[in-house]
């Protein structure tokens, strides 16, 4: 599979970003990744998905001297070495991967048309949260597919301790900013996050959103 590798600053990270195409995947690409015979039912586009996102993921580990490729957990979610944290995303042909000492999370959405925007405003955000996206200096369909995402990568990021399925009201947006958001989550997210206010940062580029924690 054709792919180009470039990396992209985002707060205090150095994210890692695949570009793939997906005409020139075969099914002898996985087989370098040791959990290749997991991947067997799934689809085509799938596999490349993932392919990318753990070429990704590696070229993250590598700055922390970890050679070893993530593999598939129970939730399946990816597996990573002990004493860092990661997290990976893929949207079109696009996978981004990011490794950190923290707790991390990253995602990667297209933007939201306007039609799509009000079509899922409501299992996104409630109606206090969609005042504030809709009062913030960002058109809307761009501020609620940065509140999506910030939300994805806040569960990527804390997954371990947040409930199994907390939805999106879990976690309110409380501001948002040219390039950040603030997130409080309830009990239902977490107990333990439960009031704190957590940074996100946040990035356009072309009609991709990239969010990740802080």
């Amino acid at each position: 599979m054709i792919t180009v590798h470039t990396t992209l600053p985002l707060s205090h990270h150095r994210l890692h970003r695949i570009d793939f195409e997906l005409a020139t995947f075969g099914e002898q690409d996985l087989l370098w990744l040791p959990h290749y015979a997991q991947l067997a039912r799934a689809g085509r586009k799938r596999k490349a998905e993932h392919l990318a996102g753990r070429i990704a993921a590696i070229h993250a580990l590598s700055e922390y001297d970890e050679k070893g490729v993530p593999g598939i957990g129970e939730q399946r979610q990816p597996l990573w070495p002990a004493g860092v944290y990661g997290s990976i995303s893929h949207s079109e042909s696009t996978a981004l991967a990011v490794v950190s000492r923290q707790p991390v999370g990253v995602d990667l959405e297209t933007l939201f048309t306007p039609a799509l925007s009000d079509e899922l405003a409501d299992s996104i955000v409630d109606l206090q949260e969609q005042r504030l996206l809709r009062a913030a200096p960002l058109p809307f369909p761009l501020a609620l597919t940065v509140a999506f995402s910030a939300k994805e990568s806040l569960f990527k990021a804390w997954s371990a301790i947040a409930a199994p399925h907390p939805g999106f009201h879990s976690a309110r947006v409380i501001a948002i900013g040219p390039d950040s958001l603030h997130l409080q989550p309830s009990a239902h997210f977490s107990p333990r996050l439960a009031g704190q206010i957590l940074t996100l940062r946040w990035a356009k580029i072309a009609q991709q959103i990239v969010t990740v924690t802080q």
